[in-house]
């Protein structure tokens, strides 16, 4: 059998990339999802997702969805998973890949955002999705939780300058239970990854709090000298 008689014979099927897109925001992990537009299902809640092109990669289709929705690139992506059940999509046999993105909400593009229909919604109070959308959505929790312990992607959610409140309230949302301020301070600075700034942040106290900055310069430098993060 030729390579042509081959592959003519092969079934056919759809392949998709679907993006969970996490943000933190007023103290909450929030999630971009957007009313699906087309049947089946329309005018439910879904992920924000696409066909994969001819002439594109998963990763490049990904990232396409993640510029056409929020105007970002360039920004934290990581596969998640391949999801293949027969029967996932009832509109045909379609197979996803999922993909988890972490943006910081303001820098994103808001009237790009709307024009897709995309909303930002708590990750703790989540409407109904299509298909397995919540299964995607449970994944990549647990994925951004083991990732987050033991690597600081965390800072791709807070803005360049944050307070170690801040960044506490950020992770105690990311592992869902509450974390010891006094032990949390001491651990995360003990990692002296973070830049200490003149500036403070009156907005809950006329005293302030300090700012800090995450310094990605050195915690590559220490990386190399073997330090060990963990949250």
């Amino acid at each position: 059998m030729n390579a042509a008689s081959f592959y003519s014979k092969a079934p056919r099927h759809l392949v998709a990339v679907d993006c969970i897109i996490f943000g933190f925001d007023e103290g909450k992990l929030k999630l971009l999802v957007i009313k699906r537009k087309v049947a089946p299902m329309a005018g439910e809640w879904s992920l924000v997702g696409g066909f994969v092109q001819a002439d594109e990669s998963t990763d490049d289709a990904a990232a396409r969805v993640l510029k056409l929705t929020t105007g970002l690139d360039d920004i934290y992506m990581d596969q998640l998973h391949c999801y293949g059940e027969v029967g996932r999509d009832t509109g045909a046999r379609v197979i996803s890949v999922a993909y988890y993105a972490l943006i910081r909400i303001k820098d994103h593009d808001k009237p790009l955002a709307q024009e897709h229909g995309a909303h930002w919604l708590e990750l703790e109070n989540m409407p109904e999705l299509i298909f397995d959308h919540k299964k995607m959505i449970e994944d990549a929790l647990v994925k951004l939780r083991d990732n987050a312990q033991f690597h600081p992607i965390g800072f791709e959610l807070l803005p360049e300058k944050f307070t170690l409140s801040q960044l506490r309230s950020l992770y105690e949302e990311i592992y869902g239970r509450t974390l010891d301020k006094r032990n949390f301070r001491k651990k995360i600075l003990s990692l002296d990854v973070m830049e200490k700034l003149e500036e403070k942040d009156k907005t809950s106290s006329k005293k302030g709090a300090h700012l800090y900055r995450f310094d990605a310069d050195k915690y590559d430098q220490l990386k190399r000298k073997g330090l060990v993060f963990e949250i």
